[in-house]
């Protein structure tokens, strides 16, 4: 009986541990999908609700009658029908989608704003999802020893006297990213990882390295290779 009690309480720490940013997300800032929860999911269901397009009781919970409801008003709209809500569909439902500009956790707005102009060097032109693996893959390297320990370490590293990131090198880390590059790293702070855990990157029409290639494959997404 202690025993299931102590799992229970270690299940339980961990959930409110967990979940407060996605919990706390507003409508617009991440994209939302099947298995997505918190009080931005409830606002779409509650938008949805009201234009007809009924998506259930407003639970917070993205389940198979939210994205039904959600594929529905995305046929009216005449945008991608794919039950996912990014910045084509927040804009379709009049919300607001400037991304938020401040500390999410550990991660400061310098952070942030960090991995954002990083997505946005490497990946403009790439399918949103492909912006949010990019995101995702330097929050993997956060949680792999074999990486620095801070968002600013990562991105500038250099191994060998290579640049792990090439707009590091080339000045186009210093753009200004634009709010779908902002709404990728959200997502990715989000929990939401396209990639699987991957860790490396690369264009494999745009770059020679042959190391890169040497790394476990795991998934492409758009133009990139995503690997271990």
């Amino acid at each position: 009986m202690r025993k299931r009690m102590a799992k229970f309480l270690l299940l339980l720490t961990f959930f409110l541990v967990a979940t407060p940013v996605a919990m706390a997300a507003q409508l617009g800032q991440r994209m939302l999908m099947a298995g997505s929860v918190g009080d931005d999911v409830a606002e779409l269901q509650r938008l949805l609700n009201a234009q007809g397009f009924w998506s259930g009781n407003l639970d917070g919970i993205f389940g198979d009658k939210t994205k039904d409801a959600l594929i529905r008003f995305q046929r009216t709209k005449g945008i991608k029908a794919d039950g996912i809500a990014g910045p084509e569909t927040f804009r379709a439902l009049n919300v607001n989608t400037s991304s938020y500009r401040g500390s999410i956790g550990r991660f400061s707005a310098r952070d942030i704003e960090l991995i954002a102009k990083l997505v946005y060097a490497e990946a403009r032109g790439e399918p949103y999802l492909g912006q949010v693996a990019v995101a995702a893959s330097v929050l993997n390297r956060l949680k792999d020893p074999n990486y620095p320990n801070s968002i600013p370490e990562i991105i500038f590293q250099v191994v060998d006297g290579y640049y792990q990131y090439s707009p590091v090198l080339d000045g186009q880390i210093n753009l200004t990213p634009d709010e779908t590059a902002r709404n990728a790293v959200l997502d990715a702070l989000n929990g939401v990882d396209p990639t699987g855990g991957a860790t490396t990157f690369y264009n494999p029409s745009k770059t020679n390295d042959s190391w890169v290639r040497t790394r476990p494959y795991i998934t492409t997404i758009g133009n990139h290779v995503f690997s271990k």
